[in-house]
């Protein structure tokens, strides 16, 4: 398949990076640790994105381990297991931000590099938030959707965001700096606390507060995990608020319509709108199956947010359409049958194909392994085009950067 035709690359010769960073950490402590320490630490053979590859195994490494010491996001895991957590991800995160000074080291800058960049985000998002889950023993639960929902939501809306606005705006406290420091910090406390169970207690009681205050019990009573989640939906409102704000003005700036850009939205909400009813009518699948559910959902959102990435780099219009909301589509209205059938009678409803056991189970794994093999071949089909078209290789550097010198003539030689 044709994920971006002949006629489109040649914008990619007027890609231009731009992003702006006003995260206080990243500059008073990351940057200059990634620039006068880590970057030393790679060749220039190395190629950028070889570097974004290698710091996702670790990320990887960290979800095996959760499969294989908490599959159902709900024990306690030996204390090594989250000290192996907070290492793989702050070297993934140290790994992702090397990767661009690198390119500039090496003169290797291109899209191609912000494409594989953000792909390799994407499914990081997705893993990430199982981890995390996992390390809150949320177990197989509405919390764990919830905390999927909202990372899906603001990878997302950045992503959105930058299609619209040219350019990629982090915060002065934003998820890829101070939110990846603060998992890095709950995965180490975890693992000091002895396990995840920690954080189910009460927060209020723990910290000492005196139920004389006259808090409420129902609030009091709110474990660590439950502020988190408190926490983390003020945050998603404001930041889905200000990423809009954002495209809003943006369009404003370039004289386009400006509501007509919100629609860029309505992908998501739609397909998680599918997301909820299936797992609400088929609680097998949330109770039982949902570590690969949420590995599907997280393949669907990272499709849409390669095609954005796509789009902006050739600049092509928006794309609404993701054909792996199909089976779930078909999934939903096969489970919806039955429901309306006891609840209106037999008129109007249907008989489920599936069923609630093995059958469901089933096709829960084969929309898993479509979602693979869709966005494997997109992923393959878009990289070997952009790397045909600009003369370049993914994992190493075809034209390795010489440094000119002065001939004692005054003519440059390489």
């Amino acid at each position: 398949m044709v994920y971006v035709r002949q006629e489109y690359l040649p914008n990619l010769k007027l890609y231009k990076y731009s992003g702006v960073d006003h995260s206080l950490t990243s500059k008073y402590i990351l940057k200059p640790f990634y620039n006068n320490v880590v970057i030393k630490c790679f060749p220039m053979w190395m190629a950028p994105n070889l570097i974004t590859l290698t710091g996702f195994v670790f990320v990887v490494a960290n979800f095996l381990t959760l499969l294989w010491y908490n599959p159902n996001l709900d024990q306690d895991c030996p204390p090594w297991v989250y000290y192996s957590w907070a290492a793989g991800l702050f070297l993934y995160q140290t790994f992702d931000a090397v990767d661009g000074a690198q390119a500039r080291r090496t003169r290797q800058s291109g899209p191609l590099g912000e494409l594989f960049d953000h792909g390799v985000d994407a499914l990081n998002t997705s893993l990430g938030s199982l981890i995390f889950a996992g390390s809150q023993n949320m177990g197989q639960s509405w919390y764990t959707v919830g905390t999927l929902f909202a990372s899906f939501l603001t990878f997302y809306t950045q992503t959105w965001d930058e299609y619209h606005t040219k350019t990629l705006t982090l915060g002065i406290v934003n998820g890829p700096v101070e939110g990846v420091l603060i998992l890095v910090c709950v995965y180490a406390l975890t693992g000091y606390m002895g396990g995840a169970s920690f954080w189910q207690q009460s927060m209020l009681a723990t910290i000492g507060a005196p139920k004389s205050l006259g808090i409420p019990d129902y609030i009091y009573n709110l474990s660590f995990t439950e502020w988190y989640m408190v926490q983390g939906l003020i945050m998603l409102v404001f930041n889905t608020i200000e990423s809009a704000q954002n495209v809003l003005r943006a369009r404003r700036a370039r004289g386009d319509r400006r509501r007509g850009a919100l629609l860029g939205l309505v992908p998501f909400f739609g397909t998680w709108t599918l997301i909820v009813a299936y797992l609400w009518l088929q609680p097998i699948i949330r109770t039982q199956h949902l570590v690969p559910f949420g590995v599907f959902a997280g393949i669907v959102n990272a499709y849409s947010v390669g095609q954005m990435i796509t789009a902006h780099l050739v600049r092509l219009p928006f794309p609404y359409w993701n054909v792996l909301v199909l089976p779930l589509a078909w999934g939903v209205i096969d489970s919806l049958g039955p429901v309306l059938k006891s609840h209106f009678g037999w008129a109007s409803g249907w008989p489920s194909a599936l069923g609630s056991g093995v059958y469901q189970v089933a096709f829960m794994f084969s929309m898993l392994g479509m979602a693979i093999g869709v966005y494997g071949s997109f992923v393959v089909d878009v990289i070997v085009t952009i790397c045909d078209y600009l003369d370049i290789w993914c994992l190493t550097i075809k034209h390795p950067y010489v440094a000119e010198t002065e001939e004692a003539g005054g003519k440059k030689i390489n």
